[in-house]
């Protein structure tokens, strides 16, 4: 079993779209795992604002007119980060998608919900790392059983905490915590969730376009119009975040 020292958050979005700038959640599930092994679920239709997609409405089942009367993502925000307190992360491709896809939402509803200080367990990681398999070949390879409602988020999200658990179980190199599972499977070193940016030797560096591979610092110290154009343009409210961060730090040092 894995051992906790703090509650466990395993989360599973479903969203309009994947576009993290632009698109919206309209489900949300998210089972917490307390110390003692008590679980608690919270599952909530939101209203997104927009349409969703056909393609999307085709993998999660969920139309514009089943969340018409649903609460926004502005109404349901304090709600949902309280649920979140004082827990670790976990889903199943969440560190690339569920997790910066719920900070873009508390972003843009001006609502602080620090993600600092939390540890942030990518089932998926696990898998890939161990089998290379999606969540519905994980679930039977893992728990043997079928996984029925695949793409319901409350669905997925439970299904997601049983294969970390028959994970532990099956892999004893992983030991029994979720600092262990982080050692073996390693804390990717990003910046920003959309990984515009990402640590190298704990410099913070551009992973896209013409800077790529350049120090964020030396590029906004020597460019500082590239930073007008980033915040300008259709990059993801976290990306912003940290590279105002960047940007009003690397002001300090020039003062």
């Amino acid at each position: 079993m894995l051992q906790l020292s703090k509650p466990l958050a395993i989360l599973d979005l479903e969203t309009t779209g994947v576009n993290l700038g632009v698109d919206r959640i309209v489900e949300i599930a998210i089972v917490r795992i307390s110390p003692d092994g008590t679980r608690q679920v919270k599952r909530k239709l939101l209203n997104p604002e927009m349409p969703i997609s056909a393609i999307s409405a085709d993998i999660h089942g969920i139309t514009n007119e089943m969340v018409k009367d649903a609460p926004t993502f502005k109404q349901a925000a304090n709600e949902i980060k309280q649920f979140l307190e004082h827990c670790d992360l976990a889903g199943y491709n969440s560190n690339r998608f569920d997790i910066p896809m719920l900070a873009e939402e508390f972003l843009r509803v001006g609502l602080d919900f620090d993600f600092k200080g939390r540890k942030l367990v990518d089932v998926q990681k696990v898998y890939h790392l161990m089998e290379q398999r999606t969540l519905s070949a994980a679930y039977k390879f893992y728990c043997n059983k079928n996984l029925e409602d695949a793409h319901s988020a409350e669905a997925d999200a439970s299904a997601t905490w049983e294969v970390l658990q028959a994970q532990i179980e099956k892999y004893p190199q992983l030991g029994t915590t979720v600092d262990s599972v982080l050692k073996v499977i390693g804390e990717e070193p990003v910046v920003d969730f959309a990984r515009r940016m990402i640590f190298e030797n704990g410099v913070e560096i551009f992973n896209f376009g013409k800077h790529k591979g350049r120090s964020v610092a030396q590029v906004l110290k020597s460019e500082p119009q590239y930073y007008d154009w980033m915040m300008k343009g259709d990059f993801p409210l976290h990306t912003k975040q940290k590279l105002t961060e960047i940007f009003n730090r690397t002001l300090l040092k020039k003062g």
